[in-house]
């Protein structure tokens, strides 16, 4: 489970205190690496997140593993979205995405917090939306962060996961482990400083639970209509599920 596949495997840290690390370290050309990784796809997917979040109207919204905003300020300029907290354990990337917050002159609907998804500083029942994008397979403990998530999401709400997966058809399926396998992290070890991060996002993603399997995830830790739909070839899939 993706609980035992950590960024560095010698460190002696916590797997959270690794990814808090991991993304502090490649913060600065996180953005620019990942539109070449995913070829510029993930817009598109998360353009679909953000319309699945839009049409619930929400007044209140939590973007959770914010990174650098992307999101979060997606979800400003295209919902009706009055207060957007964008949620994340690296500073790193907090403090990127602030700059582009502040550039796009959102700052006074994006608050951008440094805390731990697996125990948010947020009363029961607080936000309309909950929204995590390439995040969730990144929690030490997949079970308490979603059960965390079920408490501050308001009955009725909606939850929404944009996540990779693994393509189950041939010849996507051998086309997708190759590439992660070989080609993705020595794209991260070219441009990024951090040469084990890529390493450990395609081996965690590869062994992260998706489809039907996380559906019951969902489910077991209380949340309710939990639906999934594959994108591109199964390459990401997203996820909807909702609470009493």
């Amino acid at each position: 489970m993706s609980e035992k596949i950590t960024p560095y495997k010698s460190s002696t840290l916590s797997k959270k205190e690794q990814v808090a690390q991991m993304f502090d370290n490649i913060s600065g050309n996180y953005d620019g690496l990942n539109r070449v990784i995913s070829f510029g796809i993930d817009m598109k997917w998360r353009q679909k997140v953000i319309q699945l979040v839009a049409d619930q109207n929400p007044k209140t919204v939590l973007d959770i593993a914010t990174g650098t905003g992307d999101l979060a300020i997606l979800m400003a300029e295209k919902t009706k979205a009055e207060k957007i907290i964008g949620l994340d354990i690296s500073a790193g990337m907090l403090e990127v995405g602030k700059q582009k917050i502040a550039h796009k002159q959102l700052s006074e609907k994006i608050e951008m917090m440094l805390a731990d998804s697996e125990a948010m500083p947020f009363q029961d029942n607080t936000f309309d939306a909950i929204t995590v994008a390439f995040g969730i397979r990144n929690f030490e403990h997949l079970d308490r962060g979603l059960t965390e998530i079920l408490r501050v999401l308001k009955p009725g709400g909606i939850f929404v996961i944009l996540e990779t997966s693994n393509p189950t058809k041939t010849p996507f399926k051998q086309g997708y482990v190759f590439y992660t396998k070989y080609i993705l992290p020595l794209i991260g070890k070219l441009f990024s400083k951090d040469n084990s991060a890529y390493g450990y996002l395609s081996e965690s993603a590869a062994a992260f639970p998706f489809g039907e399997a996380l559906n019951n995830i969902l489910h077991k830790n209380g949340f309710i209509e939990a639906r999934s739909e594959a994108q591109t070839f199964g390459v990401a899939t997203i996820y909807t599920a909702s609470k009493k």
